[in-house]
């Protein structure tokens, strides 16, 4: 096969990703087109058999890498590649020829990402965000694989596309709505708390309602115990193949405020409001430079975010300790949903998934509406004039704009 050179490009002023995943009614889709011409200063014709498109999912996870220990590093990373949803061919060679020599190869495609729960069915699931961790303990990112074909000759090109997920939005009514819950230890004192919303990212405000409820049985006991302190803390766990058999959890506290409160419980119980801030990354460097960020994944202001892969799965727990004497500690661990988007953000993007949805309703992902292909090939006279080649003396002489 001729040395090629192949490049996919999206639609004049947009991005490749169309539509939102993990929102259904936007039918997320990657469009674009792939771009093929014979190799840099070449203008031999390229040899085609067949072209084909995917979108990959490459998974990997190291829970080793962020310990001092770096003699087992590179031993315990494990790695999985998926392809998501369907591959799409794009050209195939008429029947009775091997391949065609073509000039130039302009291919529109529109690669439609899962959005469906899919339950046992794997190929419909939607696919987790892109995501990198400190010290690349687990990381998620996607390529388009562009596969050229010439007879058996398989040559594949990677293009990296970042992929966020927008169905935990704390502007959604779901998460909007009171979570409560209880807990006692050892029948004297009960532990209520109440959050009038459980989605957060970035900088957002933690509010938390909580109550200390004597219990009226056993009052006399409940009289002296002492409220010694309160404290509301949020934590990331990370649970390392947690399909496995050897499921490994790492837990780490992101923030933490503690109360100092002393006062002898009362009959009627202890009310308070409590609440932190959700802590965000500092992308800008010790300069205020905010570094180029790599285009496998998107620029976050937060580290981490809820989300389950193949390898790992994170999740985030708002924790309230009540620490007393004269009956034991309650700790309560209520689970929290954590989006890359502060709420602010979240607003700005509700407008923007309405008028996706309105638009995804005129795309079928059975038959999409794609632009003419553009096919160029070797016997065609004005083949030379498309790569921008004239012939002047016998001689090719680029084109001079």
């Amino acid at each position: 096969m001729a040395f090629a050179s192949v490049r996919v490009t999206g639609n004049p002023n947009s991005n490749f990703l169309v539509g939102y995943p993990g929102i259904s009614a936007t039918l997320p889709r990657l469009e674009g087109k792939v771009e093929i011409r014979p190799g840099v200063n070449a203008t031999a014709p390229v040899l085609v058999s067949m072209v084909t498109i995917h979108l990959q999912r490459r998974e990997t996870i190291n829970p080793t890498a962020d310990s001092l220990l770096r003699s087992q590093v590179s031993s315990q990373r494990r790695e999985i590649i998926d392809m998501v949803g369907r591959q799409m061919c794009l050209y195939k060679v008429p029947p009775g020829r091997d391949a065609e020599a073509v000039m130039l190869m302009d291919l529109p495609f529109m690669v439609f990402i899962p959005f469906g729960r899919g339950g046992e069915e794997v190929a419909r699931r939607v696919p987790p965000a892109s995501l990198q961790l400190d010290k690349r303990t687990a990381e998620t990112f996607y390529e388009l694989v562009v596969e050229l074909r010439h007879g058996s000759e398989i040559k594949k090109y990677a293009f990296p596309v970042p992929i966020a997920r927008y169905d935990t939005l704390s502007t959604f009514g779901m998460y909007n709505r009171p979570e409560s819950a209880e807990r006692t230890t050892d029948h004297i004192v009960t532990l209520g708390i109440s959050l009038p919303r459980w989605s957060y990212g970035p900088l957002d405000p933690v509010s938390v309602y909580i109550k200390l409820s004597p219990n009226s049985d056993w009052m006399n006991k409940a009289k002296r115990v002492t409220i010694q302190s309160i404290t509301v803390g949020i934590e990331e766990e990370i649970i390392y193949n947690h399909e496995g058999d050897e499921p490994s959890r790492k837990v780490k506290t992101l923030a933490k405020h503690n109360q100092t409160v002393g006062v002898k419980m009362p009959e009627a119980g202890y009310f308070t409001n409590l609440g932190l801030v959700f802590p965000a990354r500092e992308l800008r460097d010790s300069d205020g430079v905010l570094p180029r960020g790599r285009k496998e994944f998107p620029t976050y202001a937060v580290a981490g975010f809820t989300t389950t892969g193949t390898l790992y799965k994170i999740e985030y727990y708002l924790t309230v300790k009540a620490k007393l004497s004269s009956a034991r500690d309650i700790l309560l661990r209520q689970p929290i949903v954590v989006c890359p988007f502060d709420h602010a953000g979240c607003k700005e993007e509700m407008e923007a998934i309405e008028q996706a949805a309105k638009d995804a309703a005129h795309v079928s992902p059975d038959n999409p509406l794609l632009p003419p292909q553009k096919i160029i090939k070797a016997d065609n006279p004005a083949g030379l004039r498309a790569l921008g080649i004239g012939m002047v003396g016998g001689m090719r002489k680029p084109y001079i704009e």
